[in-house]
């Protein structure tokens, strides 16, 4: 992907200049990061070596809002040079570390500078007194994994993610209605409580209902600035149940799609509807020019599904761990 004229110049007269720290300040930093992610992730030809646009949206609407609630001056630190952002520091869940880099700056001295910083802000104090700090890095970046492993980190036990991608000059797979279901748009805010409750009953199926805690979190889901109620797909059971979903989320600057999340109700699943709902996201998605969708995933149910629709490709996400 070529540089932006922007970039070609304010490169040119980088010169060795050190990216500065600072602190995350107000709610205009929040939309510059977007900027600056969207911006590297074209430079990566649009791979997810840095978080996507939707990945800090979701993050700071959906899993800050209504799950960490992090104090974001407490745990966002940006680099800047020539007053741009060149790297961001960000958490996702508790005791974990993102690092978010140009490429055109990646280097060991601030990929170190940038951990010094993890290692102060974001790590989880067990129990027993010791910190413990999960950083992420892709599993082909092996100077990046080298320095990590000279700071004390080694691959931790949890899965990788797979960050998966597909490209629309492939064909989008049919899929046909079955028994009776029926694929259109999520409706209006008075069914809220109906996808919040299905969203429950995938992500928590052996979950006692009465840890359940509402639907209001979904407002802020709805609150994230690229949100389309018309990528919001689920699939209606013959009775009038909502019983699979998947949320496309449409950046018209990348021209990606990201599907997150997509999910099936225990008691509809072996029917085909993550493929129905998908299919109508691609479609949907293509429809507005999307050329790249993307998806990730842990679990062997959800690779088959996603190999099966195309996303084929896919990138590997580790978890490398210390513990002080």
């Amino acid at each position: 992907m070529r540089l932006s004229s922007f970039w070609r110049v304010f490169l040119s007269e980088k010169g060795n200049m050190k990216p500065i720290m600072r602190s995350f300040q107000t709610e205009e930093d929040y939309w510059r990061i977007r900027q600056f992610l969207r911006q590297v992730s074209l430079l990566n030809d649009r791979h997810d070596f840095s978080w996507s646009l939707l990945r800090w949206d979701y993050w700071r609407w959906h899993v800050n809002e209504n799950i960490f609630h992090f104090n974001l001056q407490d745990v966002i630190t940006p680099w800047e040079e020539n007053g741009q952002i060149v790297a961001v520091l960000n958490p996702d869940g508790s005791g974990e570390a993102f690092f978010q880099i140009h490429p055109a700056f990646k280097n060991d001295g601030l990929l170190s500078e940038m951990l010094n910083v993890a290692e102060q802000k974001l790590p989880n104090l067990k129990e027993d007194g010791k910190k413990e700090l999960i950083v992420w890095v892709n599993a082909a970046d092996e100077s990046t994994k080298q320095l990590f492993a000279q700071r004390g980190y080694s691959r931790s036990k949890f899965l990788a993610e797979h960050m998966r991608r597909r490209f629309f000059t492939q064909p989008i797979p049919d899929s046909v209605s079955q028994n009776g279901y029926a694929v259109r748009a999520l409706g209006d805010e008075s069914e809220l409580p109906a996808r919040s409750w299905l969203s429950w009953k995938v992500f928590h199926p052996d979950e006692p209902d009465d840890k359940y805690q509402g639907w209001e979190w979904y407002r802020n889901v709805q609150r994230v600035p690229i949100y389309r109620r018309d990528l919001d797909i689920v699939a209606v059971a013959p009775d009038g149940e909502l019983a699979a979903f998947c949320t496309v989320w449409f950046d018209d600057i990348t021209r990606t799609a990201v599907f997150e999340p997509v999910g099936t109700h225990p008691n509809h699943q072996k029917r085909g509807l993550g493929k129905m709902v998908m299919s109508e996201g691609l479609r949907r998605a293509h429809k507005l020019g999307a050329t790249l969708a993307t998806v990730s995933s842990y679990s062997p149910a959800a690779y088959a599904l996603y190999d099966s629709m195309g996303f084929k490709e896919f990138d590997l996400l580790e978890p490398w761990v210390k513990e002080w």
